[in-house]
């Protein structure tokens, strides 16, 4: 019983790791590029739109569903990992 409890201990911490990395990421693009760094990024362009408002308005959005998509990735592999796969 005391190692099924470490265990999930362990599930959840390496679980916690992989959201805190990934929500770092989606932040860094979406407060980051689409908001703090817009003016630097305006310099270039995207689609004929300035790269600082095509982040704010939309890259942003794409980085979030491709990060859900590697999140599945990694659950899938963590419960594989730890024997909680069906």
């Amino acid at each position: 019983m005391e190692e099924n409890k470490t265990r999930a201990h362990q599930y959840w911490k390496e679980n916690l790791k992989y959201l805190g990395i990934l929500l770092s990421i989606w932040f860094l693009v979406s407060y980051g590029a689409g908001i703090l760094f817009a003016d630097a990024l305006n310099g270039f362009r995207l689609g004929g739109f300035k790269l600082g408002f095509w982040f704010a308005q939309q890259g942003s959005i794409y980085v979030f569903v491709v990060l859900i998509f590697v999140y599945v990735r990694l659950m899938n592999k963590l419960d594989k990992k730890y024997g909680y796969d069906e």
